[in-house]
């Protein structure tokens, strides 16, 4: 990502559905209007009453700051949730309508947006049209493909969606993992957990998986809250969730290791990994291991293993994550989202360093990242960023957390697509260690600001959470 662009998507396991449509000439004299476009759409996973679709725009006309995308759903159809564009309406005739970190699309430029959405399982969640900044994109929208009815392969990653009747979840024997893959357990993959799990569940259920290699892509669909996912060894290396999508062939977004949408979500002393290798003669090197798009979700005693884009802190996250280990070449902790890390070991791993954040923190959003009690460590000395701006109103934190001399200390922010790191909300507050210091690129809280930043603050939101 350091050479490019990023591009958005939707967090899906694989892509099922795609179709590509090409615009004609725009007979509009809009200074916005695009003279052609090209546009194409995916469904990335299905379950009961809902889906993941992704929509890749590309602008082949003159450049445009702010666009407008139109389509039709069929009844039943519907926008639920969104990145990188907001939905009204939500449904029949749809105008999506750009936000601020997609809002420039350059001459032969791309921008992926994404978004779950809700479906009566009738047909394919396909729109019939789709226009742009007024001109009308025209092509079929037919997918290629009808949804999954049969579970797929045991060697392909899981997308079919739970049972319409889950089975009753009733606690283990005593000593019987939920998941063991040797199949001791009640089921050998952790999917197969999750999709026992009663759709819309009020109270907590806990999954607790046996020490091993679980090589799937996992999914905590949005409607299955109050899951607890626990690995049962004797240290987080012991119980590893793994898979190796990228950006290239699945989008950002989509390459993830697992997708969490469930509110209240936790993950307890185990792995979550995506061991793709990035490889620089090439672009897209994006591999997410853990997409969380998830409010009031807990990682304790976890590890988060990649490349670039380890951890993605999605629009709709809050999140604590304490005790844990998070590890990465390039931006390897970004989005949109809330998020302490207390406690954290933070290593960037790159001989040639990186940014560690990438925060796209919106506006109206007082709070963003903080980077609290933890320790940051690199392979080689002043190397590292402490981030960039992926989006120009960014706001990351680092509070007395030990800097190691990794760290770049004449210059520890960097800019970003057009981001200039002084807009952004880049803060320090306290911190020690080789990589610590002041300096005019070195923003400071003030000990009186400090007490508007703590874990508490961030996290609080309108209901008051606190998690730790």
């Amino acid at each position: 990502m350091s050479r490019r662009r990023r591009v958005l998507s939707v967090a899906a396991a694989a892509l099922t559905t795609a179709t590509t449509v090409v615009a004609g000439v725009a007979t509009t004299g809009s200074a916005q209007a695009a003279a052609g476009c090209q546009v194409t759409y995916a469904v990335a996973s299905q379950w009961d009453g809902g889906f993941s679709a992704t929509i890749r725009i590309k602008n082949l006309g003159d450049a445009v700051t702010g666009w407008r995308l139109g389509w039709t759903f069929t009844a039943g159809q519907a926008v639920t949730q969104s990145w990188g564009f907001t939905a009204s309406p939500a449904s029949g005739n749809v105008v999506a309508t750009n936000v601020d970190y997609t809002a420039s699309i350059p001459t032969n430029g791309t921008v992926e947006v994404g978004f779950n959405g809700s479906w009566n399982n009738s047909s394919n969640p396909a729109p019939t049209v789709f226009t742009f900044n007024g001109t009308a994109c025209t092509g079929t929208t037919a997918p290629t493909t009808t949804p999954p009815t049969t579970p797929p392969p045991t060697t392909a990653p899981p997308t079919t969606p739970p049972p319409t009747t889950p089975p009753a979840t009733t606690p283990p024997p005593a000593g019987t993992p939920t998941v063991a893959s040797d199949g001791t357990g009640t089921y050998r993959t952790v999917q197969a957990a999750i999709n026992a799990v009663p759709t819309n569940n009020s109270s907590r259920v806990t999954i607790t998986i046996k020490p091993g290699t679980y090589r799937e892509v996992v999914t905590v669909p949005a409607n299955k809250p109050h899951i607890t996912l626990r690995g049962l060894g004797s240290s987080p290396s012991n119980t590893v969730l793994v898979y190796n999508n990228y950006a290239a062939t699945h989008g950002t977004f989509n390459s993830a290791s697992m997708f969490v949408y469930g509110a209240n979500f936790v993950a307890e002393n185990l792995t979550i990994s995506n061991d793709y290798v990035e490889n620089w003669n090439n672009s897209d090197q994006q591999a997410v291991a853990l997409h969380l798009n998830a409010d009031r979700a807990v990682l304790r005693n976890v590890r988060l293993l990649g490349d670039q884009d380890t951890f993605l802190v999605n629009d709709n996250t809050r999140a604590y994550v304490v005790d844990s280990y998070v590890e990465g070449t390039v931006d390897f902790i970004f989005g949109g989202g809330t998020v302490v890390l207390d406690r954290a070991s933070i290593y960037e791993k790159r001989s040639t360093g990186g940014p560690i954040t990438a925060a796209r923190t919106p506006a109206n959003k007082t709070y963003g990242m903080l980077i609290y009690r933890s320790t940051i460590t690199g392979a080689t000395s002043n190397t590292t960023t402490l981030g960039r701006p992926w989006g120009p109103t960014a706001q990351v934190l680092y509070r007395e957390s030990s800097l190691s001399g990794t760290i770049k200390t004449a210059q520890p922010w960097t800019d970003m697509s057009g981001n200039v790191w002084q807009n952004a909300r880049f803060l320090e507050y306290r911190n020690t260690g080789a990589g610590a210091g002041v300096n005019s690129n070195r923003p400071q809280l003030s000990d009186s600001q400090a007490a508007n930043y703590t874990p508490q603050k961030y996290l609080a939101g309108s209901d008051g959470w606190n998690p730790m």
